[in-house]
Formats: structure tokens, sequence, C-alpha cells
């Protein structure tokens, strides 16, 4: 009995082991969250919804402005037309309306997940109607959010599976109408649980009615070009995609109790060893890629390096810094948006 008991209990700690090692290991099985499957034919203008631009008098509607990225509000440089606001996801259009026009394109998860938030009242945000769904790949908490839509039938605590109807795509929010409805997707990753602490201080006068899952707290990766990464090797990780991913600047950050980024992605730090500072490299967009300990002291946030650039390293670091990019310095806005991630310090 004693020997049965035993090889009971060897069985049970393997069983859980192999389980965590397929949580650890778990690949990204992502769906697309609409019919519409045209980024995967090359279709830009059949996926991606028109922006409306007036530039220097001229008007358009480049499907360009739809994509993830530096795609808009489009301004002459010495370098040349330099793109200086940041789209966070991608708009992609719909495929179906009724016969007056409206849009009925069924949004569904594009991964299996929890839903964290949905916002029912359209006008607190300039995503309209919104939902968020956390994911766990790795043991890293993500977040998908889906935004301007019209109906929303799923609330937070819902346990959804990937392909699961939440939602019809819509218009509402900010800056869109009928003839441009689509749904706004983003992958995320989360800044810092203690967002309202830091969005009192810095927004006193602003209600935040999102929480954690304002938009300011989430950070967003590509994921139209993950979506086709995937397509090449569906095995990757979001580790290694985001591994891939150019550096634009560095910033050396106090150390801090309250940087909860280590704790949430420990992917991203980098070595080890006597940690007095953090140095955290971002993409372009500010999406953190990188943590690496450091021997030196640092009080204050401190830019260490940009992309060698002609460009003011204003262009290169979503505003976050200024100046040449070989002596750049925060601005105040880099300034108080870096520092969220080690709120409060």
């Amino acid at each position: 009995m004693i020997r049965g008991s035993v090889l009971a209990l060897v069985a049970a700690i393997s069983l859980r082991v192999i389980a965590f090692a397929q949580t650890e290991s778990a690949t990204v099985d992502l769906a697309l969250p609409t019919d519409n499957d045209a980024i995967f034919h090359g279709g830009g203008p059949d996926f991606y919804q028109v922006i409306e631009r007036d530039y220097h008098g001229e008007k358009s509607t480049p499907w360009e402005g739809g994509q993830y990225g530096f795609v808009r509000d489009p301004v002459e440089t010495s370098g040349g037309t330099a793109y200086t606001r940041f789209h966070e996801g991608i708009d992609i259009k719909p495929l179906h309306r009724d016969e007056h026009g409206e849009p009925t394109d069924e949004i569904r998860a594009i991964a299996d997940g929890k839903v964290v938030y949905a916002t029912l009242v359209a006008g607190y945000s300039n995503y309209g109607k919104y939902i968020v769904i956390e994911h766990n790949w790795g043991g890293s908490p993500y977040y998908s959010l889906y935004g301007h839509l019209s109906k929303i039938d799923v609330r937070a605590g819902d346990v959804v599976h990937r392909g699961q109807h939440i939602s019809v795509m819509g218009y509402t929010g900010a800056g869109i109408n009928r003839e441009r409805a689509h749904v706004h997707l983003e992958l995320n990753l989360i800044l810092n649980h203690k967002f309202q602490e830091w969005y009192d201080v810095v927004h006193p006068h602003d209600p935040n009615h999102h929480g954690i899952y304002n938009g300011i707290n989430l950070a967003g990766l590509d994921i139209a070009k993950f979506y086709l990464a995937l397509r090449e090797n569906p095995s990757l990780t979001i580790p290694q995609f985001l591994s891939e991913q150019e550096i634009y600047f560095k910033v050396a950050f106090p150390k801090s109790r309250s940087f909860e980024l280590p704790k949430l992605y420990p992917w991203m730090v980098k070595g080890s060893g006597d940690t007095k500072s953090w140095t955290v490299s971002f993409a372009r967009s500010g999406l953190p890629l990188r943590i690496e300990p450091s021997a030196r002291s640092v009080k204050q946030l401190e830019v260490v390096y940009v992309k060698p650039s002609k460009l003011n390293a204003s262009y290169l670091t979503n505003g976050m810094a200024t100046g040449p990019t070989s002596r750049a310095h925060l601005t105040q806005y880099g300034e108080q948006t870096l520092r969220l991630l080690i709120y409060p310090n």
C-alpha cells in the first residue's frame, strides 16, 4: 500500500510538471477576429479600413493609415516625410453590411482567455465601446483589445474561447462614421497594476473610466506582423517575436520595487549580477523589448541611447525624448509616461 501511494504521488507530481511545462511552452494560436482574412492574401486595401487625411489641402483616404505603427499625421522634415502619430493596432474593414449600410460583421475572440473589461459607454473613450481579454502564454499576461463595437455580448469575468462570438462591429468612438466602420484590434503588454495611482497624479482633472485597462497602460505589439509570422512559423512565441524587433531607444531606470515588468515578463530580462539600476530598451512606439540590470547607480530616468539619425529624437521615440539623437533628453511627456513603469517609486 505504501509503495502504491508513493507511485501515485510520483505520478501526480509528474503530471503537474508536464502540465507546467506545457503551459510554459504553450504556442500562440491566434484566430482573426472577423471573416476578413485578406491579410493572408496580400490584400492590404481589402483588409485595412481607410483613414481620412488632409495633407496641405490635399484630401485622400489611404488604407495604409489602418495599419499598425507610425502611419498617420505626416510632416515634412529635413530628412523627408515623417509620420508622427502612432497607431496602436490594426483597423479591419467590414465584409458584411445590412440594407441600411450598417456593419454586421461578427467579432470573435482571437484566442482563449478571460474577459477583464467591457465598456458599454461609447463616450468614455476614443475606442468607443471596447472589450479587453486577458490571455496567458508562457506564464505571462497579454491583452487583446477590440474597439469601436456597436454591440457587446460578453462581460467582465466571462471565460471565452478562440473563435467565440463576443460582439458586433460598429463605429462607436471618436473620428469614424458608418462608412469607415471597422474593428480596431490590439495585442498588448500591461505596464503597471498601480496605474490608477499614477493616473491620479498625472491627470488629476481627467477621470479614468477604464481602470488598469486604459489604453495608456497597454503597450501594443505589431499584431499584423505577428499574424504573418505565425503563418510562417506556428510555434513562434511572443518573446521570440519581440526579440527580433528593432531597438530605437534605451532609458536607464532607478532600481525600484514597483518595477513590474521583470515580474510579469521575465523573458525580457537579459543578464544578471549586481543591480543598482535597469536599462530598458524600447521599440520606436515605446513598447518595452529588453531589460538589463546595471551596476551603475541612477537616481533619475535618463536617456542612454537613441538610434542614430539626422531626425530629432522625438521622431524615433514617440515624443518621449527630444534633441539630437547623440545627446537626447526626455521630454516632460516622456518623463511622466516612463515613470509609470516604476510607479510609485
